[in-house]
């Protein structure tokens, strides 16, 4: 823990911060991560003054760590009920998906030309992050690998406001993104095709690459569509009710 810093509780111990400099900042990468990693699960409610014992800090920087990831989407208010982690329905998780593949197609397309020797060094470690932390089965290094992987790609692009918003929609669905890596199978999944994505990227071959990176969000998507069971047996049961997206890729192919 940082010391000396208002916010913290006398003698608490918390996390290891990865020097982070103030309580603000460190309560809220660490209520983030604990989102992001399934610890806190969708609709859970979020007692500010458990989380500041849970972490050895002082109630307002819990507050003010939900009131960002509200504004984030990451947290919902209820009015006299308090903070919970926010839950996405089918149809938010395609129009955030949806969202995805517009800017990071763009994102691809221009970094891709322009991408130098030490970009592509930092994707093939993470791809190597990937491999040790599956073996390891460990979910959170998995997915800081597998950010990283992405994230070499999208900021190469050099558009750092367009990447920003690439951020914030895949903090929105972490939360289910925890799930799906929590899966052997889809873990050894995913960096087999990350491994063509790197030879499509390596090669210069920006269309291949972002045919490959709509197919990988499409897998990741139906795997994140399993977890919302109560809403695709809806729209399973009235196949018409359902966006086309969902009828396309969020329900069983038996049901379509």
């Amino acid at each position: 823990m940082p010391t000396g810093q208002e916010g913290l509780t006398p003698g608490a111990v918390g996390p290891p911060l990865r020097k982070i400099t103030t309580v603000q900042h460190a309560t809220l990468m660490w209520l983030r991560e604990q989102i992001a990693t399934g610890a806190y699960e969708p609709g859970t409610q979020l007692r500010q003054e458990n989380l500041a014992r849970d972490f050895g800090v002082s109630v307002p920087p819990v507050r003010e760590a939900l009131k960002t990831l509200e504004a984030e989407g990451q947290v919902v208010y209820a009015p006299r009920r308090g903070y919970f982690v926010a839950q996405l329905s089918a149809a938010e998780l395609i129009e955030t998906y949806r969202i995805r593949d517009l800017l990071e197609t763009e994102a691809i397309t221009r970094a891709v030309p322009v991408l130098k020797e030490a970009d592509l060094s930092r994707m093939r470690a993470a791809i190597r992050d990937m491999d040790r932390a599956h073996r390891r089965d460990d979910v959170l290094a998995l997915t800081a690998a597998n950010r990283r992987f992405h994230f070499t790609l999208f900021d190469a692009a050099g558009m750092p406001r367009m990447a920003e918003m690439i951020r914030v929609l895949w903090e929105s669905t972490d939360r289910y993104r925890s799930l799906y890596f929590a899966t052997p199978h889809h873990r050894r999944r995913v960096n087999a095709e990350h491994r063509s994505i790197m030879s499509a990227v390596a090669s210069g071959d920006s269309g291949t690459a972002v045919q490959l990176l709509r197919e990988h969000r499409d897998h990741a998507l139906d795997a994140l569509c399993q977890a919302l069971p109560a809403e695709r047996q809806a729209t399973a049961s009235d196949p018409a009710k359902a966006p086309a997206a969902a009828r396309d890729g969020c329900i069983p192919a038996s049901a379509r």
